[in-house]
């Protein structure tokens, strides 16, 4: 992978193509793979293509997706961004709430110690992080830092076609 395709420039990519399609809210918990976007979120006053992306803030990963399904509920689309070890903190919202009453969450998720070189905890999540999401068959895809665009959509496609949560992993950082 080319350090140029990865950075500002994908994180920027990504969140345009949220905008794109219809996404109105992005609340997460901040990590380092994503801090590109999050920087972007907190400063989206500055680029009018994100003046329409709404972004709160959340202080656990739980909460952003309870933030992000009412959102849902209410006809918006919103987007959760969290590290994979902040999923296990979201697995018992999304079993009891989001995949029993299909409110369907777009989740990307940084895919830290995929590669075994992290904190231990990471490690233990990034080695079985997409075992993890198959067996609560969450629809997922891996972003292509080349084309973040084809990733958001294809991620989106599957999350709608199936009405469920689905998950961006991004494996380097944006």
């Amino acid at each position: 992978m080319h350090a140029s395709t990865t950075g500002p420039s994908t994180a920027r990519d990504l969140l345009y193509s949220l905008v794109d399609h219809g996404y109105t809210l992005a609340t997460g918990v901040p990590c380092s793979l994503l801090n590109g976007a999050f920087r972007l979120l907190e400063e989206a006053g500055g680029d009018p293509r994100l003046a329409g992306l709404t972004y709160v803030p959340a202080p656990r990963e739980d909460s952003a997706v309870g933030v992000a399904s009412g959102a849902v509920v209410a006809g918006e689309r919103a987007v959760v961004l969290m590290q994979n070890s902040g999923l296990g903190y979201c697995l018992n919202v999304l079993t009891s709430f989001n995949l029993i009453y299909d409110v369907p969450v777009l989740l990307i998720v940084s895919w830290r110690g995929h590669d075994g070189n992290d904190a231990v905890e990471h490690d233990v999540i990034g080695a079985e992080l997409l075992r993890l999401l198959d067996l609560f068959r969450l629809p997922h895809a891996v972003l292509d830092p080349a084309d973040p665009a084809g990733s958001v959509s294809h991620v989106i496609d599957l999350m709608d076609k199936e009405q469920r949560c689905a998950v961006l992993v991004v494996r380097e950082g944006i």
